[in-house]
């Protein structure tokens, strides 16, 4: 299976493998089982508006919830709020549920919790649903093109 984010790791030689889910994702949980992690490996990547035409993705292992009050005093900014689905499509290039953290159709400045690299395994949208990616925690930041790392979760 090839996506805009396979093809990135496979250009870079980055090691990777590739995981169908069976059936439906309902929560977390649910997926970190299937994929034989635990929930903390599990790499959300978010996406907020700041502005209209600006965004920032956020990337956020397991559970956890980005700290809002945190991500606006980073971002100097009073107000932000989570793209649409539209948005998301616009401009990732995904379908929301399937982000991945790279391969999309521009840059997009990319904020990493710094949990996300205490993990030796995570697992990450694949631009597929049903389908992750999962690689080690260090290779992300060479898939990455820039990104900036800091404390995004409460």
């Amino acid at each position: 299976m090839e996506t805009p984010a396979t093809l990135v790791l496979d250009s870079l030689g980055i090691p990777y493998r590739l995981f169908q889910h069976q059936g439906p994702i309902h929560d977390l949980e649910q997926a970190a089982l299937e994929r034989g992690q635990q929930p903390g490996q599990l790499v959300r990547s978010l996406l907020f508006r700041i502005r209209k035409g600006e965004y920032i993705l956020v990337l956020a292992a397991g559970m956890g919830q980005v700290s809002w009050s945190r991500l606006r005093e980073y971002l100097g900014v009073n107000r932000l709020t989570t793209a649409t689905e539209e948005e998301v499509r616009q401009v990732t290039g995904y379908e929301p549920g399937a982000v991945a953290p790279f391969g999309h159709p521009s840059p997009i400045r990319t904020l990493v919790d710094e949990n996300v690299f205490l993990l030796e395994e995570i697992s990450m949208g694949s631009g597929v649903k049903g389908v992750a990616i999962i690689l080690k925690a260090n290779y992300l930041s060479i898939a990455l093109d820039q990104f900036e790392t800091g404390r995004f979760i409460k």
